[in-house]
């Protein structure tokens, strides 16, 4: 075995005013008999890639300690060679990845490929080795296209983890005789949409609220029904300024009381039973007012703010339940890539696919908010 060569964008490591990313050739270290050297075909651009660049909420160069780290944890590979110990894929066959970078016992992620995981390589270079659990194979002669399975392979197997853990959980609480279609609602991006999706094939009401006019059309595509966020655009909670600044509580109050009649009005005054909540701390007090008794919250993402508070003795009274879930386990991104495939449970990307040599222009479209929910780029693709 040898080294091999490869071209990527590299991020070294800066602060929040130092965002580039750098072309430039990299050596991919020989396979080991339980990993494979795979060529990226197509990846979808995810929000972990944007804090990474941005620095926030941490340095991943620093983090990992390491001179220069190649980012990009969604996509699809073409497997080159596999280790003599492969055996779930082989060559020339098409994978998702599974960029599951560290687990813990249990098979649950710790750390993710491509982000946070020490010494390994992601989707934003043209050759990489992955081990034989970050390779799920593509069925064979699979109706969906490979920027479809690119754009799955992060938030869509989120997606199905998630669902699993928060609709398992109000089963034990509500009965489905009691509550055939529970009222369930979510805000947030690709992977929200995802769920949502999930919950709408489970036979729940389903509303997904955005404020980007491409976004509401996507929700609607899918038999979800939207509902336009920016009639709420005061609905963006900041504790200190609700403390000191009057105008803006009184805005803030206003966008409330609309929103949560506006969940009454919609839910014949039974709230939400399961509220999908990936954008945090901005919308995290309204989500908890807007959920039922016995009703779940269910997150397995931090958009926009990492650290949230509650009053615990309130939600034990109402009986809430707060799902917390962080990718998933192998077993379940294989029946996930079952389900997608069996049942057309699958992404939508963006229109415009960027080449590898767009790659800085998509880091500052997503950066500023110009992409859809589901960004994707190619790599080795022709």
């Amino acid at each position: 075995m040898t080294d091999y060569d490869a071209v990527a964008w590299v991020l070294y490591p800066g602060d929040s005013s130092s965002r580039d990313l750098v072309r430039e050739e990299i050596t991919i270290d020989p396979i080991r008999p339980n990993e494979v050297l795979a060529a990226p075909l197509y990846g979808c651009w995810e929000g972990n890639m944007g804090h990474a660049i941005a620095r926030r909420p941490l340095d991943v160069c620093l983090v990992r300690d390491e001179e220069k780290v190649v980012i990009g944890n969604a996509g699809v590979v073409r497997v080159l060679e596999t280790g003599a110990a492969v055996t779930n894929v082989r060559a020339g066959q098409n994978a998702v990845v599974f960029p599951n970078g560290v687990a813990d016992s249990r098979g649950y992620m710790l750390k993710a490929l491509g982000y946070d995981a020490p010494g390994q390589v992601g989707l934003l270079s043209t050759r990489m080795k992955l081990t034989d659990r970050q390779v799920i194979p593509i069925p064979d002669n699979t109706r969906h296209t490979l920027p479809q399975w690119a754009a799955f392979s992060v938030r869509y197997v989120t997606a199905w983890s998630n669902w699993l853990v928060a609709w398992g959980v109000f089963r034990l609480q509500v009965f489905e005789d009691e509550c055939p279609s529970p009222h369930t609602w979510g805000w947030g991006g690709g992977t929200t949409l995802a769920e949502m999706d999930l919950a709408r094939r489970h036979g729940c009401n389903t509303v997904m609220v955005s404020g980007k006019e491409q976004n509401l059309k996507a929700i609607a595509r899918l038999g979800i029904t939207p509902l336009d966020r920016r009639p709420f655009a005061d609905l963006a909670y900041d504790d200190q300024r609700y403390q000191t600044d009057r105008d803006y509580r009184s805005r803030y109050k206003r966008a409330e009381v609309a929103f949560l009649g506006e969940v009454k009005r919609r839910t014949s005054n039974e709230m939400v039973q399961i509220f999908l909540d990936y954008v945090g701390d901005p919308v995290y007090r309204v989500t908890l007012k807007a959920l039922a008794r016995h009703g779940v919250l269910a997150t397995a993402g931090w958009k926009q703010g990492m650290n949230v508070s509650h009053l615990r003795s309130q939600e034990c009274i109402s009986r809430h339940q707060h799902i917390y879930t962080h990718y998933a386990r192998y077993s379940q991104g294989v029946d996930a890539v079952q389900y997608g495939e069996t049942t057309g449970w699958m992404p939508e990307p963006d229109e415009r696919i960027y080449g590898f040599d767009e790659i800085p222009e998509l880091a500052r479209d997503y950066a500023c908010d110009r992409t859809g929910y589901f960004p994707c780029y190619a790599v080795n693709a022709s």
